[in-house]
């Protein structure tokens, strides 16, 4: 087991060790095997045996649940799905892109009341969302995302003027504000954790340090997982592993790791904090392209992250640290609160968020498969995505046909990313152009 606490401050600061779960050893056989014990893969088995109690549901984890980016993102619990409401609108149409934030409002509601009624200790805060714009280009930008709602006529959400603003942050950075006060920010390793627990109270089996070396049918039609010490039979499959989808052939090309990096301040004083107001507590997002995203924690450190982006080549997902881009992000601390200047930086992390070629996620099927699912391209919002996709795959399993099982996204041809050195070629176009972009004109 590599050292998880290592991976970022959430997994570090849980209030106790982690005493991982037996591997997958010998033998064993279940219904239902999900690859991955994260968000997606511990939502699914805690909903299919809410929906079928008898179900043997095993979910097998290459290293402790959260180890992934369920232990490592920003923690907002936030309704956007893929990047922009108008990149969605014009890939789908507008009934589609509708219906997808429709969906991702009552992923919100839904994690807030399972949250809230299972009582899980998260430092939960339906403190809101904020989308910012700091320019001309980027209140443009969010102009657009208004309008966009007022013709689908959906609410929920507000518009905060610049005198809002100010008042709010002790700042005339911002312009424009977005602010949805459904949504939330969390401790999200502690949430992992929380439906770890949750899931084997309902019966779920969770193999630990297990990594999965490969998968495939056997002779009586039945999948064969097979670990370095194991092999799981059973009669459907779920591939819950978003970025590190790229591990297996069968999902490598349907996605790309992206990796976004984090750092963190040491707790502000009360001087600290009542010099940049922030009292609703919301996450922040500004309106460029490679977006920064940021927060409080329970104990008042500001969590900083984007601005950039990094890869790795086909397989390589250890790029976890950038110091270039990690420099960025202490910098941009103090542009947005010029007042922490000096501001001690604590800690530095990141990790790999699954990116689709259209920049949309997917629940999908292996080929013509209907009993192998998979769920990626969340694109780095995945927090309340990823538990109601699990939801949504625990239905397709159990026969139910619901709003969720027909949305446009389940069961939609994804394009493929080319091979190695294209996509990475390819990667990295991209990504300067949205560098360009925003330093020419998001600024």
């Amino acid at each position: 087991m590599t050292d998880y606490r290592a991976k970022s401050y959430w997994l570090e600061s849980l209030p106790a060790a982690i005493t991982p779960n037996p591997g997958l050893t010998g033998e064993e056989r279940s219904d239902v095997a999900i690859i991955g014990g994260g968000y997606t893969g511990l939502s699914a088995g805690y909903h299919l045996k809410q929906l079928n109690p008898n179900l043997d549901v095993r979910v097998v984890e290459s290293d402790v649940c959260g180890y992934g980016a369920s232990g490592r993102n920003g923690g907002f619990s936030m309704t956007l799905f893929g990047l922009t409401k108008g990149i969605t609108r014009f890939r789908f149409d507008d009934q589609r892109a509708r219906a997808a934030h429709t969906y991702m409002e009552k992923a919100v509601d839904y994690l807030h009341e399972l949250i809230t009624q299972k009582q899980i200790d998260c430092d939960y805060e339906r403190s809101g969302y904020l989308l910012v714009g700091t320019s001309p280009a980027q209140v443009k930008r969010v102009e657009h995302d208004f309008s966009i709602m007022a013709q689908w006529g959906l609410g929920g959400v507000e518009r905060w003027d610049r005198q809002r603003l100010a008042a709010e942050f002790h700042t005339d950075y911002y312009k424009l504000g977005w602010f949805e006060p459904r949504c939330g920010i969390l401790h999200p390793a502690k949430l992992a954790r929380g439906l770890k627990k949750l899931a084997e109270e309902a019966g779920v089996g969770i193999h630990e340090c297990s990594p999965v070396k490969d998968f495939s049918r056997d002779s009586k039609g039945n999948f064969k997982i097979r670990t370095e010490e194991g092999v799981l039979r059973a009669e459907y499959l779920v591939l819950a592993t978003n970025a590190y989808s790229v591990l297996f052939p069968q999902l490598k090309s349907l996605q790309l790791p992206a990796f976004t990096h984090i750092v963190m301040t040491a707790p502000l004083s009360d001087r600290q904090l009542d010099s940049i107001g922030w009292q609703c507590r919301a996450g922040v997002e500004d309106a460029r392209d490679l977006i920064h995203y940021y927060r409080l924690t329970k104990d008042n450190r500001i969590v900083m992250g984007g601005g950039d982006v990094s890869f790795g080549y086909g397989g390589d997902l250890n790029r976890d640290l950038n110091d270039r881009i990690f420099a960025l992000l202490e910098k941009h601390i103090t542009e947005v609160f010029p007042q922490l200047q000096g501001i001690e930086i604590t800690h530095r992390w990141g990790g790999p968020v699954s990116v689709t070629l259209d920049m949309a996620p997917v629940i999908g099927y292996l080929g013509k498969d209907r009993k192998a699912i998979f769920s990626l391209g969340c694109i780095g919002h995945g927090v309340s995505m990823t538990f109601m996709n699990g939801r949504t795959i625990a239905e397709l399993i159990c026969g139910r046909q619901t709003a969720r099982t027909e949305m446009f996204f389940v069961g939609r041809k994804t394009f493929p990313w080319p091979p190695d050195l294209i996509s990475y070629g390819a990667a990295h176009a991209i990504r300067g152009f949205m560098k360009m972009e925003d330093r020419l004109i998001y600024k």
